[in-house]
């Protein structure tokens, strides 16, 4: 270096990027096949290759930082309420469709079928979670569009399934594939849904015949709001609306797409998009339905069992991407330490760092086990076990799952240092990423109270399918027995201001247990030793020593699995 030269780059980690992300994380292949997607190995791997190229890991920064943009009216003052975006959110959203994170399980119900579409899911939470949002929704539409009348559900299913990304606005008949969104928060409402004042009053048949022929069997006129309509730019949306029909009143759910039978767009007018913490390459907005048309999913007055449906689909997807973006964050910030020095060795090498860096690898092996398991569940619907399992960890783990993220975020954020914090990399836009899993779908009180419900809802099944999945590992470790036999203690005499506790010792619980069963011995005391023999809290990096660090991160991301070509 001359006497000039001050800027010579060393002791920097290279970019992450070029590696299978799939083959990189040996715990998400060992669930994979543990909880019966074994055969959707080779296809997922083509998927990790792809997804783990630097060109496709940077998309996500370029749409993060290229928000999307609200058109009310077109040049000639003709309200259009369309919404533009980056090329390289309609190049995610064309990976999502392509790869069937949207449909794959509807489209082809193989045993095994949700667990492969969550480790998808998860895949594409290590690379971009706005895009995510329309995905997640229009996956939780099928079952409840699926008993919708037959003139809805035939129109409209194919284009759902279909694996064709179509962004153009317009009417469904004309499109290759299609999106749906969700439409529930009002202003004055916002969790409490109870509260929404948007009314759909019926259409007199002679007008509906008039205007959209056959196809006008059974319309609604709605008027109202929504304050966070998610994905306008989707194909159509189920709204929740209060009906007073026959003497029938409350809230019902309504099939309300963007274009009409006639060929005309619909009364949704776009009045904002918001403003967001992150998401910020998705589009929410603030929406009025002035005399909107929609049509009827499910009973009048049953509106909130109709939309909860999709909600459950939602909320896993709430724990698979979480855990996704956890496996990304961690990620990002071994691959810094392995590759800067401090005090004359890599961080990574350094005790205490290797001890945090240990305590995340651990937290993020925990989600993905618990997200796949989860999965499982909604796999085998007919099963009395796996259904009551499914309706007391999904609101367990987006609860806790979406809590432990921050934490986790920040804490890989500190890994990097100042390259951490600065938004030119990864882990500013990971961090501002992990509260909307949290938000979205019933924030954590509700999640709780969810748990609760599930709890004395059927309480006998709820404690069976617990027992079931617990017992195994309980053999196992005294100390995992002990903390189980604690649970079920806790479970006898649950109240509502110990329904946060409850939830995280139920994931925890089921967490350990998975560990405890599959994962190498390191990995399952680790585990034990930090969550179960004491209870979460304070910073990572706590673990007890006797723990394997070294062992445990030569696990967590796999050196050298690079993309060949």
């Amino acid at each position: 270096m001359n006497s000039f030269d001050t800027h010579e780059v060393f002791n920097q980690a290279p970019p992450f990027g070029d590696i299978n992300l799939l083959h990189c994380d040996p715990a998400l292949e060992a669930a994979l096949v543990r909880e019966g997607a074994g055969w959707a190995a080779d296809e997922l791997a083509a998927l990790g290759e792809r997804l783990g190229r630097f060109e496709v890991l940077d998309l996500a920064r370029v749409a993060d930082a290229n928000s999307p943009r609200l058109v009310n009216f077109d040049r000639s003052g003709r309200r259009i309420d369309e919404v533009e975006f980056h090329p390289s959110w309609h190049t995610l959203m064309e990976l999502m469709i392509g790869a069937g994170a949207h449909s794959a399980p509807w489209a082809d119900p193989r045993p095994g079928a949700q667990v492969a579409r969550a480790a998808a899911y998860l895949l594409f939470g290590q690379v971009e979670n706005g895009a995510q949002c329309p995905v997640t929704m229009t996956y939780a539409s099928v079952p409840a569009l699926r008993r919708a009348p037959p003139r809805i559900a035939d129109k409209w299913l194919p284009k759902i399934l279909s694996r064709e990304y179509d962004p153009r606005s317009l009417p469904v008949e004309q499109k290759r594939g299609a999106l749906v969104g969700m439409g529930m928060t009002e202003k004055q409402g916002g969790t409490d849904v109870r509260a929404n004042t948007t009314r759909a009053s019926e259409m007199a048949p002679s007008e509906a015949r008039a205007r959209f022929g056959d196809e006008g069997e059974g319309a609604w006129r709605i008027v109202g709001h929504k304050w966070f309509f998610s994905a306008p730019q989707c194909d159509a949306h189920l709204v929740l609306a209060q009906t007073d029909a026959a003497g029938s009143a409350g809230l019902s759910c309504f099939f309300v797409p963007r274009w009409l039978p006639d060929g005309s767009r619909n009364a949704i007018r776009v009045q904002r998009l918001k403003d967001k913490l992150g998401n910020r390459s998705n589009a929410s907005s603030e929406v009025e339905f002035c005399d909107a048309v929609g049509w009827l999913v499910g009973a009048i007055g049953r509106g909130i069992p109709t939309i909860l449906e999709m909600g459950s689909h939602t909320r896993l997807d709430c724990v698979v991407g979480t855990a996704g973006i956890m496996r990304a964050a961690f990620c990002h910030a071994l691959h810094h330490a392995r590759g800067r020095s401090a005090f004359g060795k890599p961080l990574a090498e350094q005790p205490l760092m290797r001890n945090v860096l240990a305590d995340l690898a651990i937290e993020s092996e925990a989600a993905t086990a618990f997200a796949l398991r989860l999965a499982r569940c909604f796999d085998h619907p007919g099963d009395p076990l796996e259904s009551a399992l499914g309706r007391l960890l999904t609101p367990a783990g987006k609860y806790w799952i979406c809590k432990r993220g921050p934490v986790l975020g920040a804490e890989a954020m500190e890994v990097m240092g100042g390259n951490g914090y600065v938004e030119e990399g990864p882990l500013a836009r990971l961090y501002r990423e992990f509260p909307v899993n949290s938000i979205w779908e019933g924030s954590g009180n509700v999640m709780c109270l969810d748990v609760l419900r599930a709890l004395g809802k059927n309480p006998q099944e709820s404690r069976a399918a617990l027992e079931a999945e617990l017992a195994p590992a309980a053999a196992l470790d005294p100390r995992f027995a002990a903390y189980v036999a604690r649970l079920g203690e806790d479970l006898a005499s649950v109240s509502e201001t110990g329904a946060r506790r409850i939830a995280e010792r139920l994931v925890i619980a089921v967490q350990g247990a998975l560990l405890l069963r599959h994962a190498p011995p390191y990995v399952a005391e680790a585990f034990v030793a930090s969550r179960i023999e004491r209870d979460v809290g304070g910073a990572f990096g706590r673990l007890p020593d006797g723990v394997d660090c070294e062992a445990i991160l030569a696990r967590a991301l796999v050196d050298q699995i690079e993309i060949s070509g």
